[in-house]
Parts: structure tokens; sequence; C-alpha cells
């Protein structure tokens, strides 16, 4: 017995390391050693490179910042594309519904917290085929969109007409009972998906909302009956925390919270780690020493979550401690500028599931050049991390630099490197 409840004690401490952002550069950093001393199988890395990126990545984030005042990195920044002022008029509405302004502040975040969540558990790659037309902007000739804004306006114009929730009067909430209901038809029906217009991944992202819908359902009933949401996390928050919140806690409990949502991942003591891989580059002498954590839809999820968390009053703390976002979009700027280097035609040439080394070495030295890159850009714009924190130099960035060169080198636009996604990682 004595034994059984150590190796659970190891089990558990192990598990809360690897949903700490320092775990994510931990991992990141060894896999990186192991490169530059030679020693990874699929990529070498050119550093002499790092201030060509950096310079590239100052030049994209000019073209759309011309004096740097650069937003934060989230999914907040997808709902206006186009130009159209979605969100404006989102709130707006959103507003009307409350009488009593002190009430409203409080309710409006947690509408704005359910949006967020949704819309990043959606937001998986598109593939290069699907796109979303925005009829309620102009039915007859509406603007289309593609990949990860189409997506954010998709799950907008869904949650504003009550997809995910079971209150018939009350459309602006996610909740327990209707994502459970969900169907592949519902999902479907609302991002346009048809023969000539696939979204890669649809039933992923079904399951993944599915099991959100009962991981909350095992939540503790409230006082007032109603069903579970995902902004209740808010009311923990606003207890514990305060008027500040530490980056690196508020990723911790969202993996906490979400965690048993993820399909068919690596597990420790019946636990699922989520978007956590193994290496074989790695030790394996110890419980989860060659596992590499990226958590990059839960931290892009983190990132969402500032804002609407400033509505309520809570102050994120600590950004920085958060980590680049492990994406092919970041990765595929690395590539494309010849900071990383595929050592054999196969990396280029095939498509890789999300758990083949190649693909887990490709993230894992991406967080390393965000970093690197980071200092580099804040060196030549002659920032501090404060004034310029990682969550805006992937804004600026990072991310639309990924973006514009891939679109530069292939018509499609698409990343150097293909993934055959589930609609549950990236």
């Amino acid at each position: 017995m004595v034994h059984e409840q150590k190796r659970e004690d190891e089990a558990q401490a192990v598990i809360a390391y690897l949903r700490q952002p320092e775990a994510i550069r931990d991992r990141a950093q060894q896999l990186f050693e192991l490169c530059q001393a030679n020693k990874l199988e699929h990529f070498a890395c050119d550093l002499s490179q790092l201030d060509a990126v950096a310079a590239y990545v100052v030049e994209t984030t000019q073209q759309a910042y011309p004096t740097f005042e650069v937003p934060f990195h989230s999914r907040w920044r997808h709902f206006d594309a186009g130009g159209v002022a979605r969100l404006a008029e989102f709130n707006q509405r959103l507003q009307r519904q409350y009488d009593d302004p002190s009430e409203m502040r409080v309710e409006v975040a947690r509408s704005q917290l359910d949006l967020a969540i949704v819309s990043v558990f959606l937001d998986a790659g598109a593939g290069n085929q699907w796109r979303y037309q925005d009829l309620s902007v102009n039915s007859l000739n509406p603007p289309v969109l593609k990949r990860s804004e189409g997506l954010a306006v998709a799950s907008l114009r869904a949650f504003e007409q009550g997809l995910f929730s079971s209150d018939s009067a009350f459309s602006y909430q996610v909740d327990a009972v209707k994502l459970q209901q969900l169907t592949l038809d519902n999902l479907a029906h609302a991002f346009q998906v048809k023969g000539d217009n696939p979204l890669i991944g649809l039933a992923g992202r079904l399951t993944l909302l599915q099991q959100l819908g009962a991981a909350l359902a095992t939540q503790p009933k409230r006082f007032d009956n109603r069903p579970a949401r995902p902004s209740d996390l808010l009311d923990n928050w606003m207890k514990e925390a305060g008027l500040t919140l530490n980056a690196g806690k508020l990723l911790t409990d969202v993996l906490e919270k979400f965690g048993s949502i993820w399909p068919g991942r690596v597990e420790i003591a019946g636990t699922s780690l989520g978007d956590v891989w193994p290496h074989p580059g790695l030790p394996h002498t110890q419980l989860g020493e060659n596992l590499v954590p990226f958590h990059k839809l839960s931290q892009w999820l983190s990132y969402s979550l500032v804002e609407p968390l400033a509505t309520a009053g809570i102050t994120v703390s600590d950004l920085n401690a958060l980590t680049g976002l492990a994406e092919y979009r970041n990765g595929g700027l690395c590539v494309d500028l010849k900071l990383l280097i595929p050592k054999h035609a196969a990396v280029t040439s095939e498509a890789h599931l999300p758990g083949s080394p190649i693909v887990v070495e490709w993230r894992a030295l991406t967080i390393v050049m965000l970093d690197l890159i980071g200092d580099r850009v804040r060196h030549l714009l002659h920032k501090s991390p404060e004034d310029l924190p990682l969550i805006k130099v992937l804004e600026g960035g990072t991310w639309a630099a990924g973006r514009r060169i891939a679109e530069q080198l292939r018509p499609t636009g698409a990343p150097p490197i293909t993934i055959q996604s589930d609609g549950t990682v990236f």
C-alpha cells in the first residue's frame, strides 16, 4: 500500500510538472541541445539566420502596426477579419441583455470567456480548401474568409445563434447540456461544410466539444441548478486570485479543467496529458522523462482569456511565463527562412502525424526559436520584455510572418511541412 501510494504521488508530481509552462521550455531546450550536438535525426539549426528572421518579423509587424503598438496575440484579433467590426456589435448586443451595470461586467465577461473557449477549441487547422461566407454581413455579396479567421467568424456566428446554448432565451453562452447534444450535421451546417467545401478534422472537432460538455457535466451542481459552463472557471479565479492572476496558474487551471477532453493521447495514472508527446532522443529511465509538452491550443486559449478576464476586473500577470505557440505558422517561418533545416527530403515531401518524431522535433525547436527571435526583435526595436512581451511578438509578429512567407513561397500558402490533422492539435 505504501509503495502504491508513493507511485501515485510520483505520477501526480509528473502530471503537475508537465502542466507548467516551465516544462514546455525545459523539454524543448533539451531537444535544442541535442540539435546543437547534431544528435537529432530530422532537423539541424542555423542560428546565423536569426538576425534575418528577426528583421523579417519586424518588417511584417510594421506593415500591420506602423507605430508598433501591437495588441495581444489572441482569438479576439480574428473576429474582425476583413475589417468588419463584428466584435463591437457582439459586445453591444451582449451588454443590452443586462439592466444592472454591476451585474453586466461579470456576466459579459462570462459570455466572452465562453466564446473564447469554444472558438479556440474549434481552431485547429482548416486546410487549404475550406471557406466561410459571412452571410450576416451581406447575404448577396458576403465576405469570404478562410483558415483561422474563417473558423473564428464561423464560431462567433454559431455562438450568436445559440448553437452551444441549451437556454432558448439566452444564446450567448456555452453549456454542458448543449455541447453533449451537438451532432456532426449541426457543426457542418454552422461551418458551411459541403462536398466541395471540406473542413479538415470536422469529426475530431465535434468529439472535442462533446467531451468538453461531458467534462463540464461532471462538475458539482451549482446552487442555481443551471447547466455548467466553461466560464464557471471565473468563479474560482475571482475567489482565489482576486484582481491578479499569474499566467502560469491560468494555463495550469485550463489544463486541469479541460485536460480530460483530449482524445487518445498519452496518459499517466489514467490522466490524459493532452498535447504532450514522446521523443525517442530523450531519456526514459524515469516516469514522463521522455515526454515533450506543447499545450498549443491551451496556451492559445490562455492568451485569449486575458481580455475577457480584464472585462471582469482581473489582470493576468507574468505573461512572458507562457511560451510561443508550437504550430505550423511559427514553425513554418523557422523552416522557410532556413533557421531550422530539414535533414532529409521526407520532412517536407510526406505528411506526418502530430506524434511523429519529425513533428515533435519541429515543434520543440520552434519553441526555442521563438524565444530567441523575440529577444532579437526587442533588440532591433529597443524594447524591453515588458514593453513587447512574447504575446505581442507572436501577434505582430512571428505568426503573421509565417503566413506571409508561406504565401510568398507556395501558391496555396500552405506550411512547408504537412500535418495529418485530426482537428484537435493545430
